[in-house]
Order: structure tokens, then C-alpha cells, then sequence
């Protein structure tokens, strides 16, 4: 299994951990899907990840089934997926973003400053610090953070100065990260990438051999002076009915 087959394989075990409470994650034949309608309006808790080689255009109907209660909802493609792409688009979805597909090699990893003051963090915590860090502010990242039973059955949790905030899946030795966040009054002073140096020197102690995320164009450039290596991107067709 290369490394983005591991990655999507990651991301599938994060979203089903995530369908419980007000959410649910059904999956059939390689294609899951992750329905929060508690959060209509946020594609990144209504979306689709599927396994290279799975057929979205035979199971369309049955995703736009799923969404029904939902004004957006994602797939998440590769970009080597040209196809689906293609297909997506000609039933009115639209490139959305485009995150880099990032690895880390935990088997050699060596943080390369000393390593901050970290706890555990709540899902409370987790929820706050990501709502207030994304741009809309409406409560929704809240809504659906916390409306998903997102816990650590599932995740590891990590906080570093009250202010940033992490989440970690293991799946089959990769440290998958998640809802990385600061407070915006808090940025600029290396707490997410101290808080994720911490976090990976755990995951490679417990055995984890790579971590991957996807990150977003502000992010890369922090995740890649930790040592993490783009290997593509991951589409996000988003389709909106409202």
C-alpha cells in the first residue's frame, strides 16, 4: 500500500469516527460518506472519501440521497482522479480547494527545537479553538465538532498554551492529523508547530512509522519546516444546493 492509498485510508477511519451523535457515516463498496445534518452549510462535515478504483459516478444517486438535508457537501478527490473530477464537474460541482497531501517519515523523525508545554485537550476545547480560528464564526465548526461525539475513542487530543489545539488518528501506523488550529491572536508564535513536534515524537513512540495530512496553503509552509513532504494534492468538489 503506497503512501496515498495509507492516507485515504486514514481520512476514512477519522470520518467514521466522527459519524456518531448528530452525524452518521455510511460506507458501501470503497465509498464512505460522513452526513452531519446538524451543520448543513459545511461541506469539510458532508463529505465523500473513497478508495482509488471505487466508481462515484455509479453510486451518484445514492450519495445525492445521502445529502439531501445538506446546502453543501464535498468529495474529496486526488488529483491524478482526473476522471471523477471530470465527472463531478459536469454534475455541478466546483473545484472548492485544493489541500497539499503531506508525509512525514516518524521512523528517523527528530524535532529540531525543544518541545513546548502540552496537555490533553477536551473536545470542548478542540471545538472553541477551531471555530474561532476558521474565517466564518457562525458557530458551525463548533456545532459540528462537538455535534459528531468527536472523542477520544477515536483521537488523541492535544492543547499548548490554552490557545492551540490538535487531533491524531491512528490507523495502521499512520498518525493522521486533524482540525490543527490557533487562536488568531495567538499566531505567529510557533505554538501549532511546536504542539504537532510533540505530538509526533508520541506517535513515533507508540510505533506510528509515517503521519500524513492535508494542509491548506497557509499551513504547508509550517508543516513543511517540520519535515513533512507534499506528495500531491487532494481536490475538494463541493457541491452547493443553497
Amino acid at each position: 500500500m503506497d503512501t496515498l492509498d495509507r492516507m485515504l485510508e486514514t481520512m476514512t477511519s477519522a470520518f467514521s469516527a466522527m459519524g456518531r451523535g448528530e452525524a452518521r457515516w455510511v460506507s458501501d463498496d470503497g465509498v464512505g460518506v460522513l452526513v452531519s445534518p446538524h451543520v448543513p452549510n459545511r461541506s469539510i462535515v458532508n463529505c465523500v472519501i473513497y478508495k482509488r478504483g471505487a466508481d462515484i459516478e455509479s453510486v451518484y444517486g445514492w450519495l445525492e440521497e445521502e445529502f439531501t438535508e445538506a446546502d453543501a457537501w464535498t468529495v474529496w478527490v486526488p488529483e491524478t482522479d482526473a476522471e471523477t473530477a471530470a465527472f463531478l464537474e459536469s454534475r455541478g460541482h466546483k473545484l472548492d480547494a485544493d489541500p497539499a497531501m503531506m508525509v512525514l517519515d516518524l521512523a528517523s523523525y527528530q524535532p529540531t527545537a525543544a518541545l513546548p508545554e502540552w496537555k490533553p485537550a477536551s473536545v470542548e476545547e478542540l471545538a472553541r479553538i477551531n471555530e474561532a480560528a476558521y474565517p466564518w464564526r457562525d458557530g458551525s465548526i463548533e456545532r459540528a465538532i462537538l455535534g459528531s461525539a468527536y472523542d477520544d475513542d477515536g483521537f488523541l487530543l492535544y492543547i499548548t498554551g490554552d490557545a492551540s489545539v490538535l487531533s491524531v488518528n491512528d490507523c495502521d501506523g499512520d498518525a493522521g492529523v486533524f482540525f490543527v488550529a490557533t487562536l488568531p491572536e495567538a499566531r505567529g508564535r510557533g505554538l501549532a508547530g511546536g504542539l504537532l513536534s510533540a505530538a509526533m515524537v508520541e506517535a513515533r513512540d507508540r510505533g506510528c512509522d509515517i503521519s500524513t495530512l492535508q494542509a491548506t496553503k497557509q499551513g504547508e509552509p509550517v508543516y513543511a519546516r517540520l519535515g513533512y513532504q507534499r506528495f500531491g494534492a487532494i481536490q475538494m468538489w463541493e457541491k452547493r444546493t443553497a
